[in-house]
């Protein structure tokens, strides 16, 4: 018994020996190989598509691009673009899963990837929900308003038709 708990303990030792010796380069490069070289935003070196380098967290128009996410206005998710300005008030929340808008980088062009894997949209899954909402004037009233839209990359199979998108079972998808 006494031989057994022996061996029991000199194996745990080795264990630990052997787990702490294993240097951090060779963990970390095991690691990077295994995300597929991709670059995060916490890495840095990332930019928006206006050349900005992109942080974690809200940047200055609203998006978030770590959590996949704008909160802001209209107007703002277009970096207040001449041709919004007659919606310069309605609010704006967006959000999208990795395939519409990734929050890494893994084609190495220093942009956030999107559709990653796929020549287009088509087929990868991407999806966008925009929920808006604002106030107007009618007959002296202030009146609310809200639009909920959820954007959805047409699947492989489908096929365009008149500028008609049908499921591969004929379905009309839009």
């Amino acid at each position: 018994m006494k031989s057994f708990t022996a061996l029991l303990v000199i194996s745990a030792i080795l264990g630990f020996y052997f787990i702490s010796c294993q240097s951090p380069e060779d963990s970390l490069s095991s690691s990077v190989e295994k995300k597929g070289d991709c670059v995060t935003i916490q890495q840095g070196g990332l930019f928006d598509s206006g050349g900005n380098p992109i942080e974690t967290g809200y940047d200055e128009w609203g998006y978030n691009y770590q959590a996949r996410i704008f909160n802001g206005y209209y107007c703002d998710a277009y970096r207040n673009a001449n041709w919004c300005q007659p919606y310069v008030d309605v609010k704006l929340k967006m959000k999208w899963n990795d395939a519409w808008l990734s929050n890494k980088d893994c084609d190495g062009d220093g942009l956030l990837d999107r559709h990653y894997g796929f020549a287009s949209y088509i087929g990868s899954g991407a999806w966008l929900t925009n929920h808006q909402s604002g106030t107007y004037e009618q007959n002296g009233n202030t009146c609310s308003w809200n639009y909920f839209v959820k954007i959805i990359a047409v699947p492989e199979d489908a096929v365009e038709v008149d500028n008609v998108w049908y499921a591969a079972d004929g379905t009309e998808i839009g």
